[in-house]
């Protein structure tokens, strides 16, 4: 029997699968969040270079813009005590979160539990859901847009809400135009869910299935206490996606706002677009937002990942 060796040539083509994809995730992921963190003890306008210095020591010269310093925590401070779209951009985020904990992602498992079953139509049906999912989210705004218009939108056309006086405002709104959005939103996410659900449902081993069957299982039974539990590895994927779709949630926003921000759609993720490329130009503020949104999304997702992974590990 013959014994493979792993020559020099295989060393380097190992090299490099590994290693330019590892230079490009820290090129483009890695060094642009550490930079982030240095940066929001910073104040900076984006103008000039950052000084190593207290922003106190540096002068202010009336007309000359004031180079990047160092104000240490109180860009932080500044965001929570002081900066007006902090706390209700978290509590939008967070209500964004739980309509996609407690809806859109249970409507995508019943989607791929269904569809598992081999209804009739089941490739026309999981093409139509995974639709959205294909299409830009640019687009699903824009489509939305036109739905929910006002004047001729096709919500008001259908319950008759056209007139000047008894028209709704669905994106106008600041009580409506949130839930509006989570609407598209969520049917975007539920065709999301549904294929990563259906990859699982593929994955489990039929004899789980058989198995119940034989015990007298029932069909629900069988789901959520031997199908649901096998699908451990996909709940952890869903579980982060769900986290990180809800808390980078920003294209339907900023399309339905046109770029200004709107009462009622304050969100982390717009307040640091906002601060970073709008008219003010606070980079340093910006980034600290910005580094917040990620504590914030790494809190859940460490939580889950140490309990999944240590239930694992647990001697049965």
């Amino acid at each position: 029997m013959s014994v493979s060796r792993f020559n020099r040539r295989d060393g380097l083509v190992v090299a490099a699968m590994l290693g330019v994809p590892l230079i490009i995730d820290a090129a483009f992921i890695w060094l642009p969040a550490l930079a982030s963190v240095g940066l929001s003890f910073t104040k900076w306008t984006g103008v000039g270079g950052v000084q190593l210095k207290s922003c106190d020591s540096l002068p202010s010269v009336p007309g000359i813009p004031q180079p990047g310093c160092l104000n240490g925590v109180d860009n932080y401070s500044q965001a929570f005590t002081t900066y007006p779209d902090f706390w209700p951009a978290v509590q939008h985020n967070i209500i964004w979160l739980l309509v996609f904990a407690g809806f859109a992602t249970p409507l995508g498992m019943l989607f791929a539990v269904v569809i598992d079953r081999g209804i009739r139509g089941s490739r026309i049906y999981q093409s139509v859901l995974f639709l959205p999912v294909m299409l830009s989210l640019a687009l699903i705004g824009i489509i939305w847009e036109l739905i929910y218009s006002p004047n001729y939108g096709l919500i008001n056309s259908v319950i008759g809400r056209t007139a000047d006086d008894n028209l709704i405002d669905w994106l106008g709104d600041p009580s409506l135009n949130l839930w509006a959005l989570l609407v598209e939103a969520s049917w975007r996410q539920a065709g999301y869910v549904m294929i990563l659900y259906l990859a699982g449902l593929k994955a489990v081993d039929p004899a789980l299935r058989e198995a119940a069957q034989i015990d007298g299982a029932t069909g629900w039974q069988t789901f959520w206490r031997v199908i649901f539990p096998a699908m451990r590895p996909i709940n952890i994927v869903v579980m982060v996606v769900t986290v990180i779709e809800s808390l980078r949630a920003f294209d339907l926003v900023y399309i339905t706002s046109g770029g200004n921000p709107l009462k009622g759609l304050e969100l982390l993720s717009v307040a640091v677009t906002q601060n970073i490329v709008g008219e003010t130009q606070r980079i340093g503020f910006g980034s600290t937002l910005g580094v917040i949104l990620l504590a914030i999304s790494l809190v859940p997702i460490t939580i889950f990942l140490y309990q999944a992974f240590r239930r694992e590990e647990s001697p049965k």
